[in-house]
C-alpha cells in the first residue's frame, strides 16, 4: 500500500511540474509513453476494439494537419486518435492535438493536456508546431461536435471558420482528413441542462440515459466498436503566396476536407454491422 501511495505521489509530482518537458508547451514524451499511453491502451484495444484504416495516408515524417470529426460528449476520441498513431503508424508518429481553452482551465485536466502535448487551439500555435515538423491534430467542430445531440450523430457541425485550412496554406503543409465512427454512441446525449452549464461554466451539461441518474457510474462509456479512417491528404504547397488570405480559397479547401470526412462517415456508418 505504501508503495502504491508513493508511486501516486511521484506521478502527481511529475504531472504538475515541468520535469521531462521538451518544450514550453509542457509536452513530456517519456511520461506519455511510460504512463499515460499504457493507461489508455486497454480502453483502445479491449473496450473500444479500435480498427484503423488508411494509415498509409499519414506522412512517415515531417508535418501535416490531421483534421477529424469530434463527438462523444467527453473528448475520448482525441485520446484514441493519439494512441492510434503512436501505436499503429509504421513510424509511431506523435500527434500534437489543438485543444480548447477549457482543457487548460480545469485542475488535473490541464496538467494531463500539457503532458500529452496538447496546445491551445490558435493559429499561432498550430503554425509553430507545423513549421517545427510536428504532426498536428485538429477537430474543427469543437464543442459543437462534442456536445452534439444523439439524434444528430454523424452529421458534421460547422468546421469553425476554416482557420485550419488557412494555417495549412500558410505553412504549405498537407491536411489529412480523418473520420471516426463509434465515438458518437459512447454517451448518448438525449438532453442538456443549460442552468447547470452556466453554473459550472461549461459549454454544456450533458444528460444521457445513465448520467446524472446513476452518478459516477453514469460516466462509464458504452463499449461501442470504433473505426478510425484516414483519407488521402489534401495538398496545399501548390497554391501561390497569399492564398491563406483569400477567403474563397480557404473556404473551398475547408469545405473539401469537411465533405471528405462527411462522405466517409456516411459510408462507414452504412457498412458497419452493429454498434458493438
Amino acid at each position: 500500500m505504501q508503495e502504491l501511495v508513493a508511486s501516486g505521489v511521484e506521478f502527481y509530482g511529475r504531472l504538475t511540474s515541468d520535469d521531462g518537458a521538451v518544450d514550453d508547451f509542457g509536452f513530456d514524451p517519456d511520461l506519455v509513453d511510460d504512463a499515460l499511453m499504457p493507461a489508455l491502451r486497454p480502453l483502445y484495444e479491449k473496450y473500444f476494439r479500435v480498427e484503423v484504416q488508411g494509415l498509409e495516408h499519414v506522412p512517415a515524417d515531417g508535418s501535416a494537419l490531421v483534421v477529424a470529426n469530434h463527438s462523444g460528449t467527453l473528448p475520448l476520441d482525441a485520446l484514441m486518435l493519439q494512441l492510434c498513431l503512436r501505436d499503429h503508424h509504421p513510424d509511431h508518429r506523435r500527434l500534437r492535438m489543438l485543444a480548447a481553452d477549457l482543457a487548460f482551465q480545469l485542475p488535473v485536466v490541464r496538467d494531463l493536456a500539457r503532458k500529452l502535448g496538447h496546445v491551445r487551439a490558435c493559429p499561432e500555435n498550430a503554425e509553430r508546431l507545423l513549421l517545427e515538423g510536428a504532426l498536428v491534430g485538429v477537430m474543427p467542430e469543437g464543442y459543437g461536435g462534442l456536445g452534439k445531440p444523439f439524434d444528430e450523430r454523424y452529421r458534421l457541425r460547422r468546421f469553425g471558420r476554416g482557420g485550419f485550412a488557412a494555417v495549412a496554406l500558410r505553412t504549405g503543409r498537407p491536411m489529412v482528413p480523418c473520420s471516426i465512427v463509434g465515438a458518437e454512441e459512447i454517451y448518448p446525449m438525449i438532453g442538456e441542462s443549460r442552468t447547470l452549464a452556466r453554473m459550472l461554466k461549461l459549454p454544456y451539461f450533458p444528460i444521457t440515459p445513465t448520467f446524472p441518474l446513476l452518478g459516477v457510474l453514469g460516466l462509464v462509456p458504452l463499449p461501442t466498436k470504433w473505426t478510425i479512417r484516414f483519407d488521402p491528404p489534401v495538398h496545399t504547397d501548390t497554391f501561390p503566396p497569399g492564398a491563406a488570405d483569400d477567403a474563397l480559397v480557404v473556404d473551398k479547401l475547408a469545405g473539401e476536407v469537411k465533405d471528405t470526412v462527411q462522405h466517409r462517415l456516411n459510408e462507414m456508418v452504412r457498412q458497419r454491422d452493429s454498434l458493438f
